[in-house]
Formats: structure tokens, C-alpha cells, sequence
């Protein structure tokens, strides 16, 4: 019998050892990970922080529940009198430590579990150097350490109560194990009572009748016996019975006394804390923050309970001394109506005192308001500068100005990625998941580009183990575009394209064009097996590769057993084509990577992929936010975030998934705390290389936030602010056929005022409800000058266009609404392109490219360009032809974007004599009346289009031939002969 225990005993540890294998997998193979890019030290922050303060308040509060239990069962003893064993001592022991044991527990997991991060920021906390206004404290209480102070007394709450429990449950069992001796006796003189007494008979005892009545006074008058504890009977006169009952009442009682006292000290401290809460909620005035009713009114109340709670306490003792229950209420009590009276007078000061004369009251409140929030989304330093707007622009202005109007996008991201998805995915198992925009020297010439990764899609290959894992490893290149440069077509015209990527710019050659991580890389793979990578496609025929990066994790047999039960996966564990040089990959998605090692960053929707030195690099923006910035107000009413800063640049290696956090804004205190709990984690901007800082970016998503912001906090004036004399709004613009408010655009310009071009996003005011446009916002990218925010005021004097009133003089001009109709009837779908708003000199011009999609094809083409300057529209095919319709002939001269390049070779058309483009042009025009008879309107649309450029090319510089032109020539049917003849 005894070995067949032992074999039981042997089994069970075994299915033990094996549970816990499987359910550390994740654990051990997440530390594996962390190894391999060299943030052990992160991985085991949190454990090391849940362990170093959960450990003491699990000693701490199951050793003291434990002394605590054992005091109570001493005095129990001491107290009750005889009591009747009816179980062991030891059991009685153990019953405390289970009680202690878990209650330890529960204190360390809502401590250490639940807190542990806020413990961090708490200790490591980095001053703001700012004060609040109200009780001059360091921003950095609020940020770091106040709501951690808030929920640990929130716990402290909840411990009390549930150790009162505790107590109950210690209680119970105590009477359940050590019957007292008075219940025996209780049982042999208790009778049934003949007949219930009258009520009237319970005499005065302040706690009435039944259990509460029988426990602490006389049943009714004349009658002194103690009521039994249990039951409505009325037991015979015992002395002993009382004297019992009072022994156990005086055990309970000092327990309680306790628990009520810190009970009720930590509901003050729960009020003291409660008050510095109103610098960062809403309240009912227009102050976000505490306005004059919080300070004057609310604050008090706050103080006041506070004060009552501390006094309730000492009555709670009192009570319970005097066995008084009004004692122990009455405090709570008024408290409860002081909260009450305490809402409804703050009703009536903000409704009688404050809004009848509320800029008075409200004004230093509101100071603050405008200041802090300003403060809070680093508003405060804007640079403002007048803009004349003056329209005084030459053509020598313009040829001036080059590298500005070379870098108009006339290109849009939806229209590019469907065209390098249809043209550039090679194969069906690639895919362009996004197109990103940024800026290289091209040729020499700082521009303005398009980038897209190409990614394998998941989705498209065969759904098998080894295809998935072992063989379609990585995508393949990326591709590059001019965004103000298009084909024939319309279409981008490609810098760097084609697999291997072929590149026609002298400054990029892509050297390492593998792509294991990236956007939508999901999978996990095994790299060094016996079965080759593919790599990329040639032909009828495929290229295979092996791995030379140095990502992975070895497959020795115990990480290869474990990352099986990670994955699910048996084929991995008894694949012939893996051996103990294989290494798995894992989180090769790029924003599961960097949210698994620091989940405490907000990061940005959008990476966007680089090439430098010939390698590919993915840059993530990433966020530091909080909710408790004093007198700062939430930036939308969907969130409750008050600060915002883009601390962090992450950088991703697309070979290799080195994953780098570099520290790019050293003012931002909660930047530097994080930097001093993750030493390891965060790297100097001086550490990253120099090729990657040239393409980092302001986001635009930052910048979104600001512009929104801005729009009202701008004003500065207290006087203004209130009124909201001169409230801002976004511009609105249509886009596609919508109209929707406009969102920052990068562009590359020279700043009026500045000496070279530069890379910036800008996003244009209007005066909330109103049209015109008040200022232009920009945020700067380059060099020293990264993160200036410069905002350019337009004139007072006079109304300069905003986008939405140029849209409506582009929607009055006939021949472009000629244009809309007919692409409309014909069955195509035209699309407005973004409004660019380009500040040159000291004036504005708007550029809007316009997108037709025949219903025969799915990919949009550039069709025209819309130039508005000085109350004039240019409708062209190309911008260089709007800008010398414009401003005259030879403006556009040294102009790179816009030319069309014809499709299998170089010079297009333009080999052809005078005499052929004519025979070529009477062609396309007879073809498409032809096409109009039959109906066939794609058709009609591409022999017009066609048509449209033999005439351009027939009469060069001229702006008195345009498609448009061409349009109505083939509408008038009747003179069709005619019209045929003059353009021959």
C-alpha cells in the first residue's frame, strides 16, 4: 500500500511539473525574446516591482492579520468563560492562518498587482518646475503621484472592510468550534412563552426589540433578564447569561473600535485628497478646472467632510463605548446632508452668484485655464508672424520659387497605393499595405516622395504549415515616387520600382531589400532550416535565399518544445527540416513588437519605412500622455487626455528587428521619469544614426491635436476668450465629392522669410463659422528647427479666400463643371484631389489635382490641375501649364513635376513632325465621335484625352487649347465637320 502511494505521490508531481511546463511557456519564451534584443532588464521590471513591494504587504498583512487572530482568539477565551471543544486546537490555528493567508494575498495582489507601474512613476518622478495656481504644488503631484496616492488609500478602504469581514467570518468559526458555555445554559432554562407580551411593554430601550433589544437592554418594563441571542423566547432570570453576553460584546467591541476609526480616518484622507481632483475636471461653469463655485464652494465641502470624518471616528469609539447606535450614526449621518447641501449650494452660487456676473468671477480661474492649457500640448512658444497676402506674385517670383511649386503634390495616397498594388505587387502574394510620404535628395534636389512597402500578404498564400513559416519568409523592396510627378496616364511616375528594386536616383540604392518585419508581417517563421527561403520572383522562375540577420532565437530542443506550446504547433516540433541551428522569429509585426516592450507609450497608426545606406528602417511615433494636468481641458470629449508630447522615436530595423527608443524631447518631465525606470530602454537622440534623422518627421497626428486646441486657445485675452470673440476653426475643403474638414498636409517650401526649402506639415483657420481664412499653422521637420510650430496670421483689413469659398468658385467656373458633367454621364468617376495651400513670397496660391476612373479601369488617373491666384483659375493638364496660363508664358520654366512621360519610352510623342500630330489628332477626334454615337463613353473619354495631348503638343505654351476645349468641340455634334476641320 505504501508503494503504491509513493507511485501516486511520483504521478502527481509529475502532472504537476508538466501543468506548470505549459503554463510558463509564454513566460519563458517571452524572456527568450526580450533576450534577443537586449531588454532583459524590461522583461523583468514588473515582475521585480510586483515581487519587491508585493512580498512586504503580503508579510505584512498576513503575519499582522495572523497576530491580530490569535490576540482575538485569546481574549475570546479570556473573556467568554467555558466553552464546550468541539474540534482541536490545531484546526482552530489553521482556520486564522487560511483567513490571514488569503487576506495577505488579496492586500498584495491589489497593491503590487494593480500599482505597480504608478509605484514606479511615484519613486522616479520628474518635476515639472510648474505650479498649480490654487495650492501651489508641483505639477508632477498631479502627473505621478496623486491618483497613486488616491488608490492606495482606495485600498486601504476596501481592507479595512474586508478585514471587518474577516473578523466576522474568525468570529463565527470561533463559536462554531469553541461553543460558549451560557448556550447550554441558555437551552436548559429557556421556555416557550404562553402568549406574546403587547408591544407597548418594550419600554423605552433605545434599540427596540428582537435580537438588538434583547442583546443590549431590558425586553419592557420591570423586566431585567437578558434576552437570549438567538430565538423570540424569553428565557428565565440568569444572571450569568448577562454577564456572559457582556463579555463577549467587550472581545468584539475593541476590534471594531479599530477598524472603525481607520475607516473613517482614511474616508478624510479620501476627502483631502478629493479636492486637488477639481484642478482637472469639468465644472459647471466655463472654466475647465475649478472655477469660483469649486474654490468657494466645493472645496470647502470637501474640507468640511473631511473634518466631519475625523470627528466621526472619535464618536464611532464613543459609541460603542455608551453601546449608543445614534452615537456611532449621527456623524455619517450629517456628513450624508452636508454632501447634499453641499451640491445644492453650489446649484444656486453658480446660477445666482456666478452667471449673472461670471467674466468677474470666472476671470483669474480662466487665466489659469488658457495658460495651463496651453502649457499641456506645448503651445506656449508658438512663433507668430504677419502674412501680407498681397498678390503682387511674378512669373520671376514663381521660376524664384522652384523648389517650393517641385514639390506641389499632385498625387494623392489612395490613388498611389491602388496603383502600386496593381502595377508593383508583381505577384498576387505581395501587397502594399500603405503608402508613406517623406523626403530625399533626388538627383541633387531636395523632393518631396511616396514610399510603399511591399509586404508578403498572408492571406494569399496556400494555407500550409511550411509555405506560412518556413518558406514565404519576408516581403521584397519598397517603391518610390515623385508626389508632383505623373505619367501620361496619370499615373506615378516610379523612381525606384520593379524586383530587385530598380532605381533611377543616383542618392538610393537599396542593398538589403528583405522585409521580416513590417505592418502586416503576423506570422511567426523559422529561419536556417533545411528548406530554402524564397526570396523574390525572376521570370518564370523564383530566387531562394537564406537568412544572414541576426534575428531569432535558437531551436535547441527545450525552446523548441516551448515555443510548440506557444504556437500550438506539433508540425514545428516534428519537422525533419528543422535542426538546432534553426531560429524562430516572433513578433515580426511592428506595432505588436514595440506595444509588447513598452506598453506604456501611446504609438502612432501610422509607420511609416525609410531606406538609409541601402537598408530599410521602419520609424514609429510615440506618445507620453496624461489625464491630470491641472486646468488643462481634454482635446476632444472622447478622451480624457489633458497633456500630449511625441517624446519618442522608435526605429525598427525591417532586416534584422533591432527595435531602438530614442528620447527626442528631454523637456518632457514624464519622458525622463520613464528614462529612469527603463535606463536600458531609452536611448539618446545623439545615438541615432544620422542618415535616420535626417527622415524623422513632426506626426501629424500630434499636430492634429494642436491645430484642434489651438483653434480656441490661441486666444490669450481673458475678456476674448470669454466672448469667444475670435474663435478659430479647421478649414474644410472637398475632397473626393465630400466636403470634410481638412487634415495637415507636408509639404516641402521655403518658408516666406527663410532662406532654404524645408519639410513642414500646415493646416489652415477659418473664423469658426465663417468661410475665409484667418491663419496658417505650421509645424516644422528639419534639423535644428524640428518641432518650431509658426503660425502666419493673414490680414484684418481684408477677406483672404478660404478653401471651402475657393472650392465654390471652382464649382461656378463652367468649363470645369462642363468637365464634371460630362465625366459624370460618360460613366466615369471624377474625385477632387486635397486643396493645397501654398504660401509663396508674401501671397497664396491653391493647388487641387482632379482624379477620373473610367468605369473600364480601377486605377484613378491625374487629369487636371486647378490653380486659383487672385481671384483667377487655371484648369490645365499639367501644373507647369496652369502656372504659365496663370503667369505667363516661361513661368513654369525650370519646372520638373508634371511632365508626362510616355509609357515604353522616353520622348513620347515628342519625335513626332507637326503634320503626323495633326493626322494623329483628327484620329482621336473622329474616333471619339464615333465612340459618342455608340455609346461607348470610356472609350470617348480616352480618344478626348488622347486628343487632348497631340493638341497641347501641336501648340506648345498655349492656353487657349486645353481638354476642356477639346470637350466642347465634340459635344457640338452639328459642327462636328467643322470643328474636325480647324483642328486639323
Amino acid at each position: 500500500m505504501k508503494k503504491k502511494n509513493n507511485h501516486l505521490i511520483i504521478a502527481g508531481i509529475i502532472l504537476a511539473v508538466i501543468i506548470a511546463f505549459f503554463a510558463l511557456a509564454n513566460f519563458f519564451t517571452d524572456w527568450l525574446w526580450f533576450a534577443e534584443l537586449g531588454y532583459v532588464s524590461v522583461f523583468f521590471k514588473e515582475l521585480l516591482t510586483k515581487i519587491t513591494y508585493g512580498v512586504p504587504v503580503f508579510l505584512l498583512i498576513a503575519i499582522g492579520s495572523y497576530i491580530y487572530l490569535m490576540s482575538m482568539k485569546k481574549n475570546y477565551y479570556a473573556k467568554i468563560g467555558g466553552y464546550e471543544n468541539l474540534v482541536p486546537e490545531k484546526k482552530v490555528n489553521n482556520t486564522a492562518r487560511l483567513i490571514a493567508l488569503i487576506f495577505g494575498i488579496i492586500a498584495a495582489v491589489m497593491v503590487a498587482g494593480q500599482l505597480w507601474f504608478q509605484i514606479l512613476q511615484f519613486t522616479n518622478s520628474t518635476d515639472f518646475g510648474i505650479t498649480d495656481p490654487i495650492f501651489g504644488k508641483d505639477v508632477s503631484f498631479y502627473i505621478f503621484k496623486l491618483d497613486f496616492i488616491a488608490q492606495v488609500n482606495n485600498i486601504l478602504i476596501t481592507l479595512i472592510i474586508g478585514f471587518a469581514l474577516a473578523n466576522l467570518i474568525y468570529y463565527l468559526a470561533l463559536f462554531s468550534m469553541r461553543k460558549p458555555q451560557f448556550f447550554k445554559e441558555m437551552e436548559a432554562t429557556y421556555e416557550e412563552p404562553a402568549q406574546e407580551e403587547p408591544r407597548q411593554q418594550q419600554g423605552n430601550n433605545p434599540f427596540g426589540g428582537g435580537l438588538f433589544g434583547q442583546m443590549f437592554g431590558a425586553g419592557g418594563q420591570g423586566q431585567s433578564q437578558q434576552g437570549p441571542l438567538f430565538g423570540g423566547g424569553r428565557p428565565r432570570p440568569s444572571k450569568m447569561n448577562k454577564q456572559t453576553m457582556s463579555r463577549l460584546l467587550v472581545v468584539a467591541n475593541r476590534q471594531f473600535k479599530v477598524l472603525g476609526v481607520l475607516f473613517f480616518l482614511m474616508v478624510a484622507l479620501h476627502y483631502y485628497l478629493k479636492q486637488f481632483t477639481l484642478l482637472y475636471t469639468s465644472s459647471s461653469g466655463v472654466v475647465y478646472g475649478a472655477g469660483y463655485t469649486d474654490i468657494n464652494i466645493t472645496l470647502w465641502v470637501y474640507r468640511l467632510l473631511m473634518i466631519l470624518a475625523v470627528v466621526a471616528a472619535v464618536m464611532f469609539v464613543i459609541g460603542l463605548n455608551k453601546k449608543r447606535l445614534k452615537t456611532v450614526l449621527a456623524v455619517p449621518v450629517i456628513m450624508i446632508g452636508v454632501g447634499i447641501l453641499g451640491s445644492v449650494a453650489s446649484m444656486l452660487v453658480q446660477d445666482l452668484v456666478v452667471a449673472p456676473d461670471e467674466l468677474s468671477k470666472e476671470s483669474p480661474y480662466l487665466a489659469s485655464n488658457i495658460q495651463f492649457t496651453r502649457n499641456a500640448y506645448d503651445l506656449q512658444d508658438i512663433e507668430i508672424r504677419e502674412f501680407a497676402a498681397s498678390n503682387d506674385l511674378t512669373s520671376a517670383d514663381i521660376q524664384n520659387n522652384m523648389d517650393t511649386i517641385s514639390n506641389i503634390r499632385i498625387n494623392d495616397y489612395e490613388p498611389a497605393l491602388k496603383f502600386y498594388n496593381q502595377t508593383q505587387s508583381i505577384r498576387l502574394y505581395y501587397h502594399f499595405t500603405d503608402v508613406d510620404i517623406d523626403r530625399y535628395m533626388i538627383n541633387g534636389e531636395y523632393t518631396q516622395t511616396f514610399l510603399s512597402a511591399r509586404e508578403i500578404d498572408e492571406t494569399a498564400t496556400t494555407d500550409q504549415w511550411l509555405t506560412n513559416h518556413l518558406k514565404y519568409t519576408h516581403g521584397y523592396g519598397i517603391t518610390l515616387s515623385r508626389v508632383d510627378k505623373v505619367t501620361a496616364t496619370g499615373q506615378p511616375d516610379m523612381l525606384i520600382d520593379s524586383i530587385p528594386p530598380v532605381s533611377d536616383v543616383e542618392e538610393i540604392d537599396i542593398t538589403r531589400p528583405e522585409i521580416y518585419f513590417g505592418e502586416g508581417t503576423n506570422n511567426y517563421i523559422i529561419i536556417n532550416t533545411d528548406e530554402e527561403e524564397f526570396d523574390y520572383p525572376s521570370g518564370e522562375n523564383n530566387v531562394y535565399t537564406k537568412y544572414e540577420g541576426n534575428a531569432g532565437i535558437n531551436l535547441n530542443f527545450i525552446n523548441r518544445l516551448l515555443f510548440s506550446i506557444r504556437e500550438g504547433s506539433l508540425k514545428m516540433l516534428v519537422s525533419s527540416n528543422i535542426d538546432s541551428d534553426s531560429r524562430i522569429i516572433i513578433n515580426r509585426d511592428i506595432m505588436t513588437r514595440v506595444k509588447t516592450i513598452a506598453p506604456f507609450l501611446i504609438y502612432d497608426s501610422d509607420p511609416y519605412i525609410v531606406t538609409v545606406d541601402g537598408a530599410l528602417y521602419w520609424i514609429i511615433d510615440a506618445y507620453t500622455t496624461s489625464s491630470y494636468y491641472p486646468y488643462s481641458e481634454p482635446f476632444n470629449t472622447a478622451s480624457s487626455v489633458n497633456y500630449i508630447r511625441n517624446s519618442v522615436k522608435v526605429v525598427v530595423d525591417a532586416y534584422n528587428g533591432n527595435t531602438d527608443f530614442y528620447v527626442v524631447d528631454e523637456s518632457d518631465p514624464i519622458a525622463m521619469t520613464l528614462q529612469k525606470i527603463y535606463p536600458k530602454l531609452f536611448k539618446s537622440l545623439d545615438d541615432m544614426n544620422e542618415g535616420i534623422q535626417a527622415h524623422l518627421r513632426y506626426p501629424n497626428t500630434m499636430f492634429s491635436i494642436q491645430s484642434a486646441v489651438y483653434a480656441k486657445y490661441h486666444m490669450t485675452d481673458v475678456n476674448v476668450f470669454y466672448q469667444n470673440e475670435d474663435g478659430w476653426a479647421i478649414a474644410n475643403e472637398i475632397y473626393g465629392t465630400e466636403e470634410s474638414q481638412m487634415e495637415p498636409t507636408y509639404y516641402i517650401l521655403k518658408i516666406p522669410g527663410e532662406e532654404k526649402a524645408e519639410f513642414i506639415s500646415a493646416i489652415p483657420y477659418t473664423p469658426s463659422g465663417k468661410d475665409n481664412m484667418t491663419a496658417l499653422l505650421m509645424a516644422r521637420s528639419d534639423g535644428e528647427n524640428y518641432g518650431e510650430l509658426l503660425l502666419f496670421q493673414m490680414p484684418k483689413d481684408r477677406i483672404i479666400y478660404g478653401p471651402r469659398q475657393i472650392e465654390a468658385r471652382i464649382n461656378q467656373h463652367t468649363e470645369i463643371a462642363q468637365d464634371f458633367t460630362l465625366w459624370s454621364s460618360a460613366g466615369a468617376t471624377y474625385s477632387r484631389g486635397n486643396m493645397f495651400i501654398v504660401p509663396i513670397e508674401n501671397s497664396l496660391i491653391y493647388v487641387e489635382p482632379i482624379y477620373l476612373e473610367s468605369a473600364n479601369s480601377s486605377l484613378p488617373e491625374v487629369k487636371r490641375i486647378i490653380l486659383y491666384y487672385n481671384e483667377r483659375i487655371a484648369y490645365e493638364a499639367t501644373l507647369a501649364e496652369a502656372l504659365d496660363s496663370m503667369f505667363g508664358t516661361g513661368a513654369s520654366s525650370g519646372y520638373m513635376g508634371s511632365e508626362f512621360t510616355e509609357p515604353g519610352g522616353e520622348d513620347g510623342n515628342d519625335s513626332l513632325s507637326f503634320s503626323e500630330l495633326a493626322e494623329r489628332a483628327n484620329q482621336a477626334f473622329n474616333d471619339a465621335l464615333q465612340a459618342q454615337k455608340d455609346g461607348d463613353w470610356a472609350a470617348y473619354g480616352r480618344y478626348l484625352d488622347e486628343l487632348a495631348d497631340y493638341l497641347s503638343q501641336m501648340v506648345p505654351q498655349s492656353t487657349s487649347v486645353d481638354m476642356s476645349q477639346s470637350d466642347g468641340l465634340a459635344l457640338d455634334t452639328a459642327n462636328g465637320a467643322e470643328n474636325a476641320n480647324t483642328a486639323e
